[in-house]
């Protein structure tokens, strides 16, 4: 141990750090994803609510429209992101199995990429038809 971290607390010596040493960059991330959702979840809700009363065509037509979809993606985007990375804290703190954490931790990277190519697929395939 250094001279200099003798000096800290035990709790400034572990704040924000995982066993890999990046628990500050993960936690920054985790706080950016949740800001940037704020709005996203804002336009989301006022997107679903204008298409109240809407036929499917016209629907199609405005969930087409180039900022609509742009919203869209974003929110899926970050949406995913932000769950895929909230999932793993989760399994990093509950699940103990040596064998079961890596299978796991795939699983849900596997998981998020599934999830993000269909929605992301899907409002593309709205804007281009």
């Amino acid at each position: 141990m250094t001279q200099k971290s003798t000096f800290r607390t035990p709790r400034a010596r572990v704040k924000y750090l995982g066993a890999a040493h990046s628990g500050a960059h993960h936690a920054w991330m985790m706080r950016l994803s949740t800001f940037a959702l704020l709005p996203l979840t804002c336009a989301f809700v006022l997107i679903v609510l204008s298409l109240t009363g809407r036929d499917f065509q016209s629907a199609r037509i405005f969930l087409g429209s180039p900022i609509v979809a742009i919203f869209m993606l974003l929110f899926v985007g970050v949406g995913v992101y932000h769950m895929t990375q909230g999932m793993q804290v989760i399994i990093e703190d509950y699940v103990h199995g040596e064998r079961v954490k890596p299978l796991a931790l795939m699983a849900n990277i596997l998981f998020g990429l599934l999830i993000g190519a269909a929605l992301i697929y899907a409002v593309m395939r709205l804007s281009f038809t």
